[in-house]
């Protein structure tokens, strides 16, 4: 009987939690703490991947000048809205260029960064609708944009991807910025 009290007790209990805090308000909340520590083996992967890519690039002898990522500010500086929607933005690139075709290698250490981003992604995208709907971003993250928008219409695809693989840990840190919050200094 005792039991049976206790288990009673506990489910108004929880009944009562339940009804003061909104269920929607559970829902809405947007976390991307898992983005704020990497685990290694997702790092390592990209590692490798990068490493692979530039022996490539050393062999083929292709040069690339763009300096998509060369910023004339660093990420801790934007507003947090503003963060999410630069690592957004930076990984579409990334995504759109590991999906091109590729030499086997290439195409088989591909794969486990491209799922990776690709999950940090809609992680992010859900972020932004559920927080920032309608955010207009700052002047620089829009400079900025507009600088990427303008890349994808004039640079080769081989451009395109080496300047994205080339600074994949740049995303991933503008990834654990953006998961920081706040926080981020």
């Amino acid at each position: 009987m005792l039991c049976l009290s206790f288990i009673l007790l506990a489910l108004v209990a929880g009944t009562s939690l339940g009804a003061a805090i909104p269920q929607d308000a559970l829902k809405q909340s947007c976390s991307l703490s898992k983005y704020q520590f990497l685990v290694p083996h997702e790092l390592e992967a990209v590692q490798k991947m990068k490493e692979h890519f530039e022996d490539i690039m050393l062999l083929s002898g292709h040069k690339c000048n763009i300096r998509l990522f060369h910023r004339k500010w660093s990420t801790p500086e934007l507003s947090v809205p503003d963060r999410v929607m630069l690592v957004e933005a930076e990984l579409d690139l990334a995504i759109a260029v590991l999906r091109l075709p590729a030499a086997p290698r290439l195409a088989e250490l591909r794969q486990q960064p491209l799922a990776f981003l690709t999950q940090a992604r809609e992680d992010l995208r859900g972020c932004v609708a559920r927080e920032a709907p309608s955010h207009h971003p700052s002047g620089k993250l829009r400079h900025w944009l507009q600088r990427l928008q303008t890349a994808k219409g004039t640079e080769t695809a081989g451009c395109l991807e080496a300047s994205a693989i080339l600074h994949l840990f740049q995303v991933l840190n503008d990834l654990r910025c953006a998961a920081l919050r706040v926080q981020c200094t």
